[in-house]
């Protein structure tokens, strides 16, 4: 692991132990630890297997950044279990007004932000291995992506439900943040494929533009 970690690009040791020093301060006075281990444990097992992975599977610098900014708003997420992520408190030391105000939201919508972000995040990274290993260019690797997308924000969902049939029902409701949202999951991975379609559709235009 320290061989494949001193093997790696300067910028992407920096921002694999970014997230590292991240997590870590995640943890102080841990206000949910009842959940902690469930919503840091993936990202752990990540950070851990990631020098050996992009030693083997090297990605652009530009990849590693999208998703270690993905974990990064995961890892906030999961510090307040989501569904309390201060946000609104944030907002209020510094612009003496709230953003649940400003948009008249009743639910806390931290949630909303990183499924988007999965979306929009995953298209870079994506698009290269599907360029590079898959074989796939244009609208190949552009359906690649959604189809990631779409498809492990499915197994996400499904993944929240057996969970809520298998654990206790505050840690399960505490985990999935649904917040009384009977819909949630369809919003999760509606918001997730907009995000990816978002970011798909601003690199068609800008590559149309650069030939025009």
């Amino acid at each position: 692991m320290i061989a494949d970690f001193a093997a790696l690009p300067l910028a992407q040791k920096r921002l694999l132990l970014l997230l590292v020093a991240l997590l870590l301060a995640a943890q102080i006075a841990q206000p949910y630890p009842e959940v902690a281990l469930l919503q840091h444990l993936p990202t752990i097992l990540l950070l851990i297997c990631a020098p050996r992975l992009l030693r083997r599977w090297p990605l652009w610098t530009a990849s590693v950044a999208c998703i270690m900014l993905f974990l990064a708003l995961h890892t906030l997420g999961g510090r307040y279990a989501y569904s309390n992520v201060p946000y609104d408190d944030w907002a209020q030391a510094l612009m003496n007004a709230t953003v649940s105000e400003a948009f008249g939201w009743t639910r806390n919508h931290y949630d909303r932000l990183v499924h988007f972000a999965f979306g929009a995040l995953s298209v870079v990274p994506v698009l290269e291995v599907a360029r590079r290993w898959g074989g796939l260019n244009g609208r190949g690797a552009a359906l690649a992506a959604l189809g990631w997308v779409l498809g492990i924000s499915c197994l996400y969902e499904i993944f929240e439900w057996l969970l809520t049939i298998a654990a206790a029902g505050e840690t399960a409701d505490r985990y999935n943040g649904q917040q009384g949202d009977i819909w949630d999951a369809q919003k999760d991975m509606a918001l997730a494929a907009l995000g990816a379609m978002t970011v798909l559709a601003l690199r068609s235009r800008i590559a149309i533009s650069r030939r025009a």
